[in-house]
């Protein structure tokens, strides 16, 4: 019997605009979003010495226009699939600033023009045309990011994911918990018990919101008692209360084009970074649909680069991402009303200048519990979500990422201490047991050399040897350009390296030739032993 069009056509659904998942998902994500916004406010003022009518007046209202852009077109994406496919299942992709992004453009391109200038405000325009140049870099590269996913082994794609989320999203939240433990630790088991344990606290309070006020309420206590604990107090309340008044994006087109003065400083950067963008949405898309929410890559990428082209041009110098940790969101219930709802708020909180407010009242450390949470389960997800015999490869996508946050954590301390490494020297370094020179070669470029080295290994295990050897031959090429390996875009940055993949291609290719001619010598042999008989006429 042929089914009509009718009856083949997806049930009607009636599809909520809330859910009561969508309540954890939102204090969830809202805090996640919130403590970027903590952070990127922190840098603006203290490390570039914006003054606050440039942070407070133009930047976090432009910030908090692109947030709301961006989360209401990921809301309204996912229930456009959910209404599609019948489902009322679907989870929003979050969305919001590029977190390794922030401190790129801050550490690397803003801060020294700064120190060159002396002039925040020529800082600012360098850092709004590097996300003009970045946009660009997004839009186009949507076109062919769906092609190198189709390729590209689930294993390599999410294993590289989880070597960022090990590293640079749960070992930093991790350490500051240690540091303010009284909060810290207190609020990540309360977070446990409720995300993973499934506890429901009395009255039904989400998890997250629970461990902002147990957080608060420890740090207003040790307060009331003569500890400073959290870095919070009445003091600061009294000081963040100057920064209340309504404040609209203004356009900010001069301050974007002033910036092109300093475009040899932006391209070394914009351009690699712009690449690193389209890898770690690849794999976020790769996340969602692992998760049972197939989302168009093409889409996913063009979207992010208009929205960060609009926040640029009203004066936002920060990347819009889609980020790591829709599986987290949709385990605990979240659906799609918490990425909108994560828009609007921010939309209030930059708008009337209540940021600096929430910088003086809630502990920051009691927010980055739920950092470490999302790492860890997409950490987790590598495992659970490709087959178990490329658990290997998904370990030797993991490396890279680990390379480069050891090599950040060198770099850090030797700043401190008002050296680098070149002034120490590498083999003093190396006498030392420290392997600097193999660590920022292996970390250039993590997240691409990731999936390039998870690609060859789930190839070399699956035997499809001139597969895993074309890949071999992607990292020579990628690796010659200075798209991984290299701290530098240019030509022949690690020629050492480059050409060790290629022996490597080779090496892989023949021994898929020699595999192919035993296979053929073995199927002749079997016809002779075995000739197949012509029955009698």
């Amino acid at each position: 019997m042929i089914a009509t069009t009718k009856s083949a056509a997806k049930p009607a659904i009636n599809l909520p605009m809330w859910t009561p998942g969508d309540w954890n998902a939102f204090f969830g994500f809202g805090t996640n979003i919130l403590v970027n916004v903590l952070v990127l406010t922190g840098l603006l003022r203290f490390v570039l010495k914006l003054p606050d009518e440039i942070v407070f007046g133009r930047i976090l209202p432009a910030t908090g226009l692109m947030m709301f852009l961006s989360t209401g077109y990921y809301a309204w994406l996912a229930r456009r699939l959910a209404l599609k496919e019948g489902r009322d299942d679907v989870c929003a992709l979050p969305s919001g600033i590029s977190v390794p992004h922030m401190f790129v453009v801050t550490f690397v391109v803003m801060l020294p023009i700064l120190i060159k200038t002396g002039n925040p405000i020529d800082a600012w325009g360098a850092g709004l045309t590097w996300v003009f140049v970045q946009s660009f870099v997004l839009m186009i590269g949507g076109f062919i990011a769906p092609v190198i996913r189709r390729i590209t082994p689930r294993a390599a794609l999410l294993g590289s994911l989880a070597g960022i989320s090990v590293t640079f999203i749960s070992l930093s939240p991790a350490s500051q918990l240690y540091m303010t433990p009284v909060i810290g630790v207190v609020c990540l088991a309360v977070i446990l018990a409720s995300w993973l344990g499934g506890y429901r606290y009395p009255g039904g309070i989400p998890g997250g919101l629970a461990a902002m006020l147990i957080g608060s309420l420890i740090a207003w206590g040790g307060q009331m008692m003569g500890f400073d604990i959290g870095g919070i107090g009445p003091v600061k309340v009294t000081g963040a209360m100057a920064d209340f008044g309504f404040h609209v994006p203004m356009p900010a087109i001069d301050e974007v084009f002033s910036g092109f003065k300093y475009i040899g400083v932006i391209l070394v950067t914009a351009i690699p970074f712009g690449i690193y963008d389209l890898v770690e949405a690849m794999d976020n898309v790769e996340s969602a649909e692992a998760a049972g929410d197939h989302f168009p890559t093409t889409r996913v990428l063009t979207a992010d680069g208009v929205v960060s082209l609009i926040g640029c041009m009203m004066g936002n110098p920060f990347i819009n991402a889609v980020y790591i940790g829709h599986p987290g969101w949709k385990a605990m219930g979240g659906r799609t009303g918490y990425s909108a709802a994560t828009g609007v708020m921010m939309l209030v909180l930059t708008w009337f200048g209540v940021v600096a407010l929430m910088m003086a009242v809630i502990p920051a450390v009691a927010l980055l519990p739920i950092l470490l949470y999302i790492g860890m389960l997409i950490g987790a997800q590598a495992f659970q979500e490709s087959p178990h015999r490329h658990a290997p490869a998904i370990v030797l996508a993991l490396i890279p990422n680990i390379a480069a946050w050891g090599t950040n954590q060198i770099n850090n301390a030797l700043g401190a201490a008002g050296t680098d490494a070149a002034k120490v020297g590498m083999e003093a370094l190396a006498n030392n047991g420290v392997l600097y020179d193999g660590l920022v070669t292996l970390g250039s470029g993590a997240t691409l050399a990731g999936i390039i080295l998870g690609s060859v290994a789930v190839m070399i295990i699956d035997n499809k040897l001139m597969k895993a050897a074309a890949f071999a031959a992607a990292g020579g090429v990628l690796t010659f350009f200075g798209l991984i390996h290299s701290e530098a875009i240019g030509v022949m940055k690690a020629p050492a390296v480059a050409a060790a993949y290629l022996v490597v291609a080779a090496f892989l290719a023949v021994l898929s030739r020699k595999d192919q001619i035993v296979a053929e010598i073995d199927e002749v042999v079997h016809h002779h032993e075995h000739p197949i008989t012509q029955p009698a006429e």
